[in-house]
């Protein structure tokens, strides 16, 4: 049977089971410039939704301490994966070569005008920006990026097009959504907050990350 007349069965397979959020939806053929995300949390969420990796159903991770708000739309981009490509990024700006990759998929906060109720959602979005974040030694960076046609934010081309309170009100939210009521330390940073360009250049990296994790996983 060749690969042709395969095609439609694997499709019928993907309308008779859920495909896993993280390994199997596209993300687009114009990704960078456009691509799919995946929203495990909106702002009106009072715990931490994170999707589980062996079975791709959303959980509770943990509920929240203090009363953050998330600013945006928050998940993932699919079929991406933090690892050395990612990692190089931050290894050179910060000139350490300890920093490694979070292990995860390369997460993404998603800017709109609309209120969305809940999580577990597919929606197009245009990347415009990120912060360089690092987690002790982990690179865990953030990518911005507006939601395809957004009234609001839907022009936004570049982090630059974005009013600073916008962008420092994301910056609170990620500084300061693990810190603990005992007063453990809260070990994140924002090092960098770049543009349009450097975010593409991540997503790549990220895309390249995910085909050598994916690789290793099937030949182990």
């Amino acid at each position: 049977m060749n690969k042709k007349s395969l095609d439609p069965i694997g499709k019928l397979m993907g309308l008779r089971y859920r495909s896993h959020p993280w390994h199997g939806v596209e993300i687009g053929n114009d990704s960078p410039n456009i691509l799919t995300a995946y929203v495990e949390m909106v702002p009106t969420d009072t715990v931490k939704y994170e999707v589980d990796k062996e079975s791709g159903y959303l959980t509770i991770d943990r509920p929240q301490k203090y009363s953050s708000i998330l600013p945006a739309l928050y998940g993932f981009i699919p079929q991406t994966y933090c690892g050395e490509k990612v990692a190089e990024v931050s290894q050179k700006s910060l000139k350490n070569a300890e920093i490694i990759g979070d292990g995860d998929p390369l997460d993404i906060c998603i800017l709109t005008e609309k209120e969305i109720a809940h999580g577990d959602i597919l929606v197009q979005v245009k990347p415009i920006g990120g912060f360089q974040m690092i987690d002790g030694n982990e690179a865990d960076d953030k990518i911005i990026a507006v939601l395809k046609n957004d009234a609001v934010y839907g022009t936004y081309n570049d982090i630059s097009d974005c009013p600073p309170a916008v962008v420092e009100r994301l910056k609170h939210y990620f500084l300061t959504y693990k810190d603990m009521p005992d007063g453990a330390q809260n070990r994140c940073e924002i090092t960098d907050t770049y543009g349009v360009k450097e975010a593409h250049d991540l997503i790549k990296r990220s895309i390249i990350d995910y085909r050598f994790f994916v690789e290793k996983m099937l030949f182990e």
